[in-house]
């Protein structure tokens, strides 16, 4: 299977606005969960570290994921969406488990 490279000066509009809003949602989970591990440092709180690592799953790790996973073996859409979507569920477990589990 081979995938054409699309250069960003010939892509659709639709196309740069879904990568550009996929990689600000990205961005900023990346701030709130460095806050929330900023948090987790200063009050010793293991709830605010779960809920970083869980905004990390839920929104950094699916962008990194999809990047890196066609970027580097060209798998079927099917599979690069498998994992973004463990990803996010184990974001959600991990918020969760920082709002009921941990106390």
């Amino acid at each position: 299977m081979t995938q054409e490279v699309v250069r960003i000066d010939e892509a659709p509009l639709f196309e740069v606005l879904t990568v550009a809003s996929l990689f600000l949602v990205a961005l900023v989970g990346t701030l709130i969960a460095y806050q929330a591990y900023r948090g987790y440092r200063r009050n010793d709180s293991t709830s605010m570290l779960y809920l970083s690592i869980g905004l990390l799953l839920l929104t950094a790790f699916p962008f990194l994921i999809n990047i890196l996973i066609t970027t580097l073996i060209s798998p079927s859409q099917v599979v690069t969406v498998f994992f973004e979507n463990t990803s996010r569920l184990l974001g959600l477990l991990a918020i969760m488990y920082s709002l009921y589990g941990h106390h």
